[in-house]
């Protein structure tokens, strides 16, 4: 009896393996098949009007370097308008790269997989829009020498430049550690790719083999930089923050604004990551590995960080109200029933309203509805950042007089090109490596394999 069981344990391990095999076969072919298609018509339009929109906004940054930040809305006391406003937006939505990528995987969360490539590919794609925001709205691009010349190590500044070039390079070689086991799969396997494409993956599959003590010293890596990235993310939007939380202007002098700014930058990361998917899986039909429980899986995450992210807001304009300071009252007012209170409200109602009534019920978690959800979420996300900025600027503590601003072409022009130029670097990407992390979906197959034996023993 016992000689028995053990055969039909043996077969039914057998019929797993043959089962995970063929997975792995299906899913590197379906991942690597985008690689080698050719892209349609609809793609090179969008790629060239995204490239045009983004020449256009480095025209408008250079008629600003010639002329000066004049041909902007910026004026004295904004000093900081939609240049920032955007370099906070861009800087927080590189945050779900590392969440999911590093914070989920250390936690070993299985939803996150076929998401972690993408959202590392937010987060090595916007950084550098974001870094660049501060030096236009500088004016001068040469004074960002002058801060690294003469260092002063009580400027927030300083430490945002110390900051967010460690996260830069941090996370793209981290992102180049993860790709590095799939670049090597496209290299053995498209031997039909262009000669242009085998050279690439030659090259940077640095000889990986994947041989045990490969990917020993690879995952050895990867979780060393998963806990470093853990601390660097909340270290880099918290520094953010303090660009504001240090000044003694109205609206910013609070301490709520760190964890506020970090969970602030993951809600609007996620949003980020959801749409993205959602267009990779549409576009590059991998609907098989990007199934309808993973996003609702982050669906719900989305729903949890919507309340959070009301709670943070709502502490921050109680605690302002309470204490009942003249200068502070005046931004409230801006917010409520001022001049921002439109903005305000359709932030709140972006931000909070709509995401809560839709992915509160479950069957309303629907694709489509929840790229609806995260889009309006950065939407929303975007004018948080406005309202937070641009009234602070407009009610100092002495007031000075009645004052406006208004983002001219320039601003508009080169925040649409920053946005474009974002797009454009993951459209081109996801058509030269793959847009999901085989290796990590392999990984997840085999660590189900002791779950799948026991189902197989009852089916026989």
């Amino acid at each position: 009896m016992h000689k028995r069981e053990g055969i039909v344990n043996a077969n039914n391990t057998a019929n797993v393996d043959e089962e995970i095999l063929s997975l792995e076969e299906q899913v590197e072919t379906d991942v690597l098949r985008p690689l080698v298609t050719k892209p349609s018509r609809e793609y090179y339009l969008l790629c060239g009007f995204l490239a045009a929109v983004f020449l256009f906004a480095l025209f408008a940054w250079s008629t600003q370097l010639w002329h000066g930040l004049i041909v902007t809305g910026l004026n004295a006391p904004v000093f900081w308008g939609v240049y920032i406003v955007n370099f906070v937006f861009f800087i927080g939505i590189s945050h779900a790269g590392t969440l999911i990528s590093s914070i989920l995987r250390i936690a070993n969360v299985e939803w996150r997989r076929p998401f972690t490539r993408m959202a590392e590919a937010v987060t090595v794609f916007s950084l550098p829009f974001g870094a660049l925001c501060p030096i236009v709205d500088m004016g001068r691009p040469d004074r960002v020498f002058m801060i690294i010349k003469h260092p002063h190590g009580t400027s927030p500044i300083l430490w945002d430049i110390i900051c967010i070039s460690t996260y830069l390079t941090t996370s793209c070689f981290y992102f180049y550690l993860s790709l590095i086991p799939d670049i090597a799969l496209a290299r053995d396997r498209l031997k039909n790719a262009s000669p242009f494409k085998r050279w690439l993956y030659k090259t940077l599959s640095l000889g990986w083999t994947g041989t045990e003590r490969q990917w020993h010293i690879l995952e050895t890596i990867m979780t060393v930089m998963s806990v470093l990235l853990f601390v660097i993310v909340i270290s880099v939007h918290t520094n953010v923050s303090f660009v504001f939380a240090v000044t003694f202007k109205p609206g910013w002098h609070t301490t709520i604004l760190p964890p506020f700014f970090v969970l602030g930058a993951i809600f609007s990361g996620i949003a980020t990551v959801i749409v993205v998917m959602a267009a990779v899986r549409k576009y590059f039909g991998l609907e098989r590995w990007v199934t309808d429980w993973h996003f609702d899986r982050i669906a719900a995450f989305l729903l949890a960080l919507t309340c959070f992210w009301f709670y943070a807001m709502f502490v921050e304009h109680l605690l302002t109200i309470y204490l009942h300071e003249p200068a502070e009252l005046r931004i409230i007012l801006e917010r409520f029933i001022g001049r921002f209170s439109l903005m305000f409200w359709v932030m709140f109602t972006l931000c909070f309203i709509v995401p809560l009534f839709i992915l509160a019920v479950r069957k309303w978690r629907t694709i489509p509805n929840l790229v609806i959800v995260s889009l309006l979420i950065n939407v929303g996300m975007w004018l948080e950042r406005y309202v937070i900025i641009v009234p602070s600027n407009l009610n100092p503590l002495l007031p000075w007089g009645k004052f406006h601003y208004f983002p001219s072409w320039v601003e508009v022009a080169i925040t649409a090109g920053w946005f474009a130029g974002f797009m454009l670097l993951l459209l081109l990407f996801a058509r030269f490596f793959p847009s999901i992390a085989i290796w990590e979906v392999k990984e997840g197959f085999r660590e189900m394999k002791p779950h799948l034996q026991p189902s197989l023993v009852e089916s026989k």
